[in-house]
C-alpha cells in the first residue's frame, strides 16, 4: 500500500500553495448553496429526478430543474467518506488518498500518438493504450492511471470497454476510466467483478473508478446520473470533474468559476449520496479558462493551476478527496 507524504503541514520542508482564505471559501461555499437552491441544476435523468425529489429536493419535471437546499447538500457533505484506498490488482499499488497526502497520476484522453517506430502522427489505438499502460506501470513515481489514450481502432460505441480490457491487462495499478453511458459502466463494473472474483470482492476492493463530467453551466446529463448511480450501489469510486471554461461556459471571473464548479460537483456529490449514504465519491476538477485568441481550453495556464488549486482547497474544506488537472 502506498502512503505518500503530506502536503502542507508544517515542517521544515515542503511547498503547500494556499490561494484562498477561510473567509474566501466561505463566501465561495455559501454563494454554492445559494445557486443550489435558487437556481437549480438541470438534471436530464428522471431516476435521478426521483431520487432528488425523494430527498425533499424541490424538482421540476417539465423543464428538468432540481433545486437542492441547503440542508440537503451540507449533509452529502458530511456522509461523503473523508478517505479511500484506491486498490490495484496488486495490493502494493494499493493507494490511500485521503487529506493532505498528495499523488499523481497520468492525464487523457490523448487523441493522437508520435508512432515510436515510424515517427509517424496518427490516431491511438487500442495497441496504444496497452503500451501506454505498461509503461505507466512501470514508472513508480506514478501512482494510478487514468486511461492515457483511447482506442480508434475499434467499434466507437464500445470504446470505454476496449480502453478498460487494455488497461486491466497490462496494469497491476487502480484505474481511473470514463465509462461515458450508465450501460457501459455496468458491463465495465462486470469485468472488474469478474478479474477480482465476485461481486463483494469488487465492493471491499474496488480496482476502478469512474470518471465523469458535467456539462457547465449547470446540466448533469443522463448518462453521468446513471453512472453516479450505478457508483453508488456498486461501491466503485465516482470521480466527478467538471471541466468548465472560465470566460466561456462559466463567468470570467475566477471566483465566479468557483462558485458554478463548485455547484456542479456538489449536485453531483450529493446525487451519490443520496442513491446511497457513504458511497465512494472523489471532489474533481478539469476546470480552467478559454482561450480567447482560440476560443480553446487552456490547460497548463496560470489560470488553470489557480482553479485546480482553490478546487483541491475547497475539497479539503469538505473533507473530501479531490483528484485536479495540471499541465
Amino acid at each position: 500500500m502506498r502512503r505518500n507524504l503530506h502536503a502542507g503541514r508544517l515542517r521544515s520542508n515542503g511547498l503547500g500553495l494556499k490561494v484562498l482564505t477561510q473567509d474566501e471559501m466561505e463566501d465561495i461555499h455559501l454563494a454554492t448553496l445559494e445557486v443550489l437552491e435558487r437556481t437549480g441544476v438541470f438534471i436530464e435523468d428522471v431516476e435521478a429526478r426521483d431520487l432528488f425529489a425523494a430527498a425533499d429536493c424541490q424538482v421540476d419535471a417539465g423543464q428538468g430543474i432540481v433545486k437542492i437546499p441547503p440542508y440537503v447538500v451540507e449533509d452529502a457533505i458530511r456522509s461523503a467518506p473523508a478517505k479511500l484506498v484506491l486498490c490495484g490488482r496488486s495490493s502494493d499499488n494499493d493507494f490511500v488518498l485521503e487529506d493532505g497526502r498528495v499523488g499523481f497520476t497520468s492525464f487523457g484522453e490523448g487523441l493522437r500518438v508520435v508512432d515510436p517506430y515510424t515517427g509517424e502522427t496518427r490516431d491511438s489505438t487500442k495497441q496504444d493504450v496497452a503500451d501506454c499502460s505498461r509503461i505507466i506501470d512501470a514508472l513508480s513515481d506514478i501512482d494510478v492511471i487514468e486511461r492515457p489514450v483511447g482506442a480508434h481502432d475499434v467499434p466507437q460505441d464500445a470504446v470505454p470497454l476496449h480502453n478498460a480490457e487494455a488497461i486491466f491487462t497490462n496494469t497491476t495499478k487502480h484505474a481511473f476510466i470514463a465509462p461515458l453511458t450508465g450501460y457501459l459502466a455496468k458491463r465495465m463494473r462486470d469485468m472488474a467483478t469478474v478479474i477480482v472474483g465476485g461481486s463483494d470482492n469488487l465492493r471491499e476492493r474496488p480496482i476502478l473508478s469512474w470518471v465523469v463530467a458535467t456539462i457547465s453551466p449547470l446540466k448533469v446529463t443522463h448518462d453521468v446520473c446513471q453512472i453516479i448511480i450505478e457508483g453508488a450501489r456498486s461501491s466503485v469510486p465516482v470521480l466527478i470533474c467538471p471541466n468548465a471554461m472560465a470566460g466561456a461556459t462559466s463567468p470570467v471571473t475566477l471566483a465566479g468559476t468557483l462558485v458554478t464548479h463548485n455547484a456542479e460537483t456538489l449536485a453531483g456529490i450529493t446525487l451519490s449520496q443520496i442513491a446511497r449514504r457513504g458511497a465512494p465519491v472523489i471532489y474533481g476538477s478539469a476546470t480552467t479558462a478559454m482561450d480567447l485568441r482560440f476560443a480553446t481550453a487552456s490547460v497548463g495556464t496560470p489560470e488553470c493551476a489557480l482553479l485546480s488549486a482553490s478546487a483541491a482547497q475547497i475539497a479539503r474544506r469538505y473533507l473530501l478527496p479531490s483528484w485536479v488537472a495540471g499541465a
